[in-house]
Protein backbone atom coordinates (compact mmCIF):
# COMPACT_ATOMS: atom_id res chain seq x y z
CA UNK A 1 0.00 0.00 0.00
CA UNK A 2 1.21 3.80 -0.90
CA UNK A 3 2.35 5.83 1.68
CA UNK A 4 0.32 8.69 1.85
CA UNK A 5 1.74 12.59 3.10
CA UNK A 6 0.11 15.05 4.78
CA UNK A 7 1.34 17.94 4.27
CA UNK A 8 -1.54 19.30 1.75
CA UNK A 9 -4.12 18.62 4.36
CA UNK A 10 -2.27 19.66 7.33
CA UNK A 11 -1.48 23.08 5.08
CA UNK A 12 -5.33 23.50 4.33
CA UNK A 13 -6.59 23.07 7.67
CA UNK A 14 -3.98 25.43 9.04
CA UNK A 15 -4.87 28.23 6.56
CA UNK A 16 -8.77 27.71 7.31
CA UNK A 17 -7.98 28.63 11.10
CA UNK A 18 -5.99 31.06 10.14
CA UNK A 19 -8.42 32.56 7.86
CA UNK A 20 -10.59 32.15 10.87
CA UNK A 21 -8.65 34.64 12.66
CA UNK A 22 -8.45 37.16 10.24
CA UNK A 23 -8.37 40.41 12.50
CA UNK A 24 -7.34 39.20 15.17
CA UNK A 25 -4.35 41.15 17.40
CA UNK A 26 -0.66 39.55 17.66
CA UNK A 27 0.17 35.96 17.73
CA UNK A 28 -3.38 35.07 17.61
CA UNK A 29 -4.52 35.41 14.22
CA UNK A 30 -0.53 33.97 12.63
CA UNK A 31 0.30 31.34 15.22
CA UNK A 32 -1.81 28.40 15.00
CA UNK A 33 -2.04 27.04 18.60
CA UNK A 34 -2.99 30.35 19.53
CA UNK A 35 -5.61 30.61 15.99
CA UNK A 36 -7.27 27.50 17.95
CA UNK A 37 -7.71 28.84 21.28
CA UNK A 38 -8.75 32.68 20.04
CA UNK A 39 -11.68 30.88 17.67
CA UNK A 40 -12.64 28.53 20.41
CA UNK A 41 -12.76 31.56 22.88
CA UNK A 42 -15.00 33.83 20.09
CA UNK A 43 -17.37 30.99 19.52
CA UNK A 44 -18.22 30.44 23.39
CA UNK A 45 -18.28 34.43 23.51
CA UNK A 46 -20.54 34.73 20.37
CA UNK A 47 -23.07 31.93 21.53
CA UNK A 48 -23.17 33.76 25.10
CA UNK A 49 -23.84 37.39 23.88
CA UNK A 50 -26.63 36.05 21.38
CA UNK A 51 -28.56 35.57 24.18
CA UNK A 52 -27.73 38.54 26.19
CA UNK A 53 -28.33 40.61 23.53
CA UNK A 54 -32.10 39.62 23.96
CA UNK A 55 -32.00 40.62 27.34
CA UNK A 56 -30.14 43.51 26.80
CA UNK A 57 -32.93 44.49 24.01
CA UNK A 58 -35.19 44.20 26.53
CA UNK A 59 -33.93 46.45 29.11
CA UNK A 60 -33.51 49.27 26.82
CA UNK A 61 -37.51 48.74 25.61
CA UNK A 62 -38.05 49.12 29.14
CA UNK A 63 -36.37 52.21 29.45
CA UNK A 64 -37.65 53.81 26.39
CA UNK A 65 -41.39 53.13 27.17
CA UNK A 66 -40.72 54.43 30.91
CA UNK A 67 -39.49 57.50 29.57
CA UNK A 68 -42.29 58.01 27.02
CA UNK A 69 -44.71 57.36 29.87
CA UNK A 70 -43.07 59.81 32.71
CA UNK A 71 -42.85 62.14 30.07
CA UNK A 72 -46.50 61.89 29.34
CA UNK A 73 -47.68 62.58 33.03
CA UNK A 74 -47.91 59.00 33.96
CA UNK A 75 -46.60 57.55 37.14
CA UNK A 76 -43.99 54.89 36.25
CA UNK A 77 -43.84 52.01 33.81
CA UNK A 78 -45.10 49.39 36.10
CA UNK A 79 -48.64 51.37 36.29
CA UNK A 80 -48.36 51.73 32.47
CA UNK A 81 -47.84 47.78 32.11
CA UNK A 82 -50.47 46.84 34.62
CA UNK A 83 -53.44 49.39 32.56
CA UNK A 84 -52.26 47.82 29.42
CA UNK A 85 -52.99 44.51 30.93
CA UNK A 86 -56.30 45.49 32.51
CA UNK A 87 -57.60 47.03 29.38
CA UNK A 88 -56.27 43.98 27.37
CA UNK A 89 -54.11 45.66 25.01
CA UNK A 90 -51.70 43.13 24.07
CA UNK A 91 -48.41 45.14 22.67
CA UNK A 92 -45.59 43.53 23.08
CA UNK A 93 -42.49 46.00 25.18
CA UNK A 94 -40.68 45.86 21.56
CA UNK A 95 -43.23 47.38 19.79
CA UNK A 96 -44.13 49.80 22.74
CA UNK A 97 -40.58 51.31 22.68
CA UNK A 98 -40.18 51.58 18.95
CA UNK A 99 -43.39 53.41 18.88
CA UNK A 100 -42.42 55.83 22.00
CA UNK A 101 -39.10 56.09 20.03
CA UNK A 102 -39.97 56.62 16.47
CA UNK A 103 -43.86 57.29 16.38
CA UNK A 104 -44.65 59.22 19.90
CA UNK A 105 -48.40 60.58 18.75
CA UNK A 106 -49.16 56.86 18.12
CA UNK A 107 -47.88 55.63 21.54
CA UNK A 108 -49.97 58.94 23.10
CA UNK A 109 -52.92 57.22 21.78
CA UNK A 110 -52.42 54.22 22.97
CA UNK A 111 -51.78 56.19 26.56
CA UNK A 112 -54.84 57.82 26.53
CA UNK A 113 -57.14 54.26 25.58
CA UNK A 114 -55.48 53.06 29.49
CA UNK A 115 -56.17 56.60 31.06
CA UNK A 116 -59.95 56.64 30.31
Amino acid sequence: MARVKRGTTKNKRRKNILAATKGYRHGRKSKKRMAIDATLHAGKYAFRDRRAKKRTMRGLSIVKVNAAVRALGFKSYSVFMGGMKKKGIELNRTVLGQLAENQPEVFERVMKDITK
